[in-house]
């Protein structure tokens, strides 16, 4: 599906862009090895007006053929550029911020740029009692995080740390997510290519 860029982003959503939409597709946990179980996931990035996206990943189990066998899991969270948060900002809360964005231009967005792109965070709450805050990079339509901090409640399963990585490609989103669930050694959990299905919804 072509993709347009819309014309009345927040500017410090430009470089998140790419992703803004809802996508579908088939995927495999584990290293998608033969015995690894396939999954079907719809993935959606969701402009509301604010500085962030807002995310959200539905997932279930099916069999090779991609037909749903049960639920697998659900996520919900928030993306946005990493940076200091000012009295003009939103929060916390229900505190409104001022009528007009903290960065307004795209020159004023440029100036945190690294040489590895721009630097993001992503919140990301799971069931089971897990809410996990990454940090990374954003450098055109590449994507990679990595946990920097993590919230279990206390009867949520072992869950040490993880990363996730995304990229667009020929129009796809390919992404695969690794997780430790108690040492240091990070296992491959999942991976899946996506196609966009439909553009961004917003409630503006």
């Amino acid at each position: 599906m072509a993709f347009e860029l819309p014309t009345d982003l927040t500017p410090e959503l430009v470089p998140l862009a790419w992703l803004i939409g809802t996508w579908e597709g088939m995927g495999r946990l584990g290293e998608g090895e033969a015995e690894d179980e396939y999954f079907w996931q719809r993935v959606t990035f969701r402009d509301i007006g604010g500085p962030y996206l807002e995310y959200r990943s539905e997932s279930w189990l099916t069999d090779a053929e991609g037909n749903k066998l049960r639920v697998l899991t659900a996520e919900t969270g928030f993306w946005s550029l990493d940076r200091e948060q000012l009295e003009a900002d939103a929060g916390p809360g229900m505190i409104p911020g001022d009528v007009f964005p903290v960065l307004r231009s795209a020159d004023d967005v440029q100036k945190l740029h690294t040489k590895d792109g721009f630097k993001i965070q992503a919140h990301i709450v799971q069931p089971g009692g897990i809410s996990e805050l990454y940090y990374g990079l954003i450098d055109g339509p590449r994507v990679q995080l990595a946990t920097e901090g993590l919230l279990r409640s206390k009867n949520a399963k072992q869950y040490a740390s993880s990363t996730r990585i995304y990229g667009l490609v020929n129009g796809e989103l390919f992404w695969r997510w690794d997780v430790s669930q108690g040492n240091l050694e990070l296992k491959a959990h999942a991976s899946a290519a996506l196609q966009r299905v439909a553009a961004n919804e917003a409630t503006k």
